[in-house]
């Protein structure tokens, strides 16, 4: 099978900050038609037809209206990541078309990433290195000193998948954990983690010496932390933002780490993303912005559950309006049962599974 006769899937491009890595480049043209969108815009007429599928990758290409419109073989748009903040969903409704995402694969590397941001904070680990390295530094002060985990509280907003993956991992550091959360968790899934649900958040930000953001982008929760918030917190706090930048007013931030309201920030996310050089933000020392780097075994991840979701809707002949993903019966991402997986749907005896198995690939 030439690569025209395979399901053209439209992605941005194979280079720069947005382009697909070259590994999984490889992979996907094993199983589909690449059609960057540069190819796209100079020859639409041709490739339109083929498109059965947009695979956005770090939020590109951009899913609008147009776009739909000029796709009238479009089946799904897929996305490699957690969040569909970036996505119209109504609007990809409106025209018929399935979405999927990856909410499990990047659960523990973020993770991962919120404990190193918030450890870094506390024992100011960046401020040590500049400190360190300086050609002006002569001899370290005996007074120079960090803030203490052991023992700390901790609470996570957002106990979803990653903010309880966040929750094991300070149970390693016998942090107190609190947690808000839509939707309480049940009692063992607390015990296991020695988490206390807090049905207020209020009570959360007055308790707590680190504030960890892991819940995602909605109308609900843009500007969840804002002025009030912050001065609801000890002064000797740190708020960590692995979610996404508009979940804290930034100008209130800043304000709050200049005039003493918290200790500090530590920050994975912004808005806008990056940061513009006048960004008040940036220039405060009690601020710690970490652009944190995937692990080659997460962007594998990545790209094989969002693979795997093109594979059900591209190879089904029917499926629901819209697909977010396997939730609770998708497997765990370990890389045992990724390959597993995607051997399994890759055989050609996949069009003759019972309807029973169905309810592994949709919600």
């Amino acid at each position: 099978m030439g690569d025209q006769d395979l399901p053209g899937v439209l992605v941005s491009g194979f280079k720069g900050p947005h382009g697909i890595c070259e590994d999984h480049v490889r992979d996907l043209q094993k199983h589909f038609h690449l059609i960057t969108m540069e190819e796209f815009l100079e020859n639409k007429t041709q490739l339109a037809p083929k498109i059965r599928a947009v695979f956005v990758w770090g939020g590109r290409p951009a899913v609008d209206r147009e776009l739909l419109r000029s796709l009238p073989s479009l089946r799904i748009v897929a996305s490699a990541g957690a969040g569909l903040d970036h996505l119209d969903l109504a609007l990809i409704a409106s025209s018929g078309v399935k979405v999927a995402s990856t909410p499990h694969a990047v659960s523990s590397p973020t993770a991962d990433l919120g404990m190193a941001l918030l450890l870094a904070a506390a024992r100011r680990v960046v401020e040590g290195h500049q400190l360190a390295v300086s050609p002006d530094t002569e001899k370290f002060s005996i007074n120079w000193m960090g803030q203490g985990v052991t023992g700390a509280t901790l609470g996570i907003i957002g106990m979803g998948s990653i903010g309880y993956k966040i929750a094991q991992r300070a149970r390693a550091f016998e942090m107190k954990i609190l947690y808000h959360n839509r939707k309480r968790r049940k009692l063992e899934e607390e015990g296991a983690v020695g988490a206390t649900y807090c049905a207020r958040l209020d009570d959360l930000l007055q308790w707590s010496d680190f504030v960890m953001l892991a819940v995602s982008l909605t109308p609900q929760t843009q500007g969840l932390v804002g002025r009030r918030e912050l001065s609801l917190m000890k002064p000797s706090a740190t708020l960590i933002n692995i979610g996404r930048g508009p979940l804290v007013d930034q100008d209130a931030l800043v304000e709050a780490l200049q005039t003493g309201v918290i200790k500090a920030a530590a920050l994975d996310v912004t808005s806008p993303e990056p940061l513009p050089s006048s960004a008040g933000v940036r220039r405060l020392p009690q601020h710690l912005h970490g652009q944190g780097a995937w692990g080659p075994g997460a962007q594998i991840a990545r790209m094989e559950a969002a693979q795997n979701r093109l594979f059900h809707v591209l190879r089904l002949p029917t499926g629901p309006s819209l697909l977010y993903g396997a939730s609770k019966a998708d497997f765990d991402h370990s890389s045992t049962d990724l390959h597993y997986f995607n051997h399994y749907i890759l055989s050609w005896s996949f069009f003759f599974f019972e309807a029973k198995y169905l309810h592994i690939l949709y919600l």
